[in-house]
C-alpha cells in the first residue's frame, strides 16, 4: 500500500490516493446502509433543487448539507470499524464512541433536513 522510494509529492502518490478514496466511496455505498440512504436523499434532494431552479447561494447550502452529511456517514463507519478492531468486547467507551459519532451524523442530518426546508419548503408550496 504504501509506495517506499517515492517522491512526497509524486503524482503515482496522488493517483493511489485518490484510488484508495475512490475505493471507499465504492465500498461504503454497496455495504452501508445509511449511506445508501443518505445518498438517496442527496439524489432526490439535488433532483428537487434542479427543478425548482434554486439560486447559486441556495445551491451552496444544498451542496455543503448533502457532502457534509455523507462525509460524516463515512467517518462514522470508519470509527465503528476501528472500534471493532480495537476491541471484541463489549465496553462502555467502545460504545459511547460509536454512539456519539452516529450522533454527529445525526445532528448534521437534521441541520440539512432544515435547510433543505426551509430552502425547498417554500418553492414546493408555491407549486400547490
Amino acid at each position: 500500500m504504501a509506495l517506499k522510494g517515492k517522491g512526497r509529492f509524486s503524482i503515482i502518490r496522488i493517483a493511489c490516493a485518490f484510488k484508495y478514496a475512490i475505493q471507499g466511496i465504492f465500498y461504503a455505498t454497496k455495504v452501508e446502509k445509511n449511506f445508501q440512504i443518505h445518498i438517496t436523499c442527496g439524489v432526490v434532494v439535488g433532483v428537487l433543487s434542479f427543478l425548482l431552479k434554486i439560486n447559486k447561494t441556495e445551491w451552496l447550502f444544498i451542496i455543503i448539507s448533502i457532502f457534509g452529511v455523507l462525509a460524516l456517514e463515512l467517518v462514522n463507519s470508519a470509527l465503528e470499524r476501528t472500534v471493532d478492531i480495537a476491541t471484541k468486547e463489549i465496553k462502555p467507551l467502545a460504545k459511547q464512541a460509536k454512539d456519539l459519532a452516529a450522533a454527529a451524523v445525526l445532528v448534521y442530518a437534521i441541520m440539512s433536513v432544515i435547510i433543505g426546508i426551509l430552502i425547498l419548503g417554500p418553492k414546493l408550496i408555491m407549486l400547490f
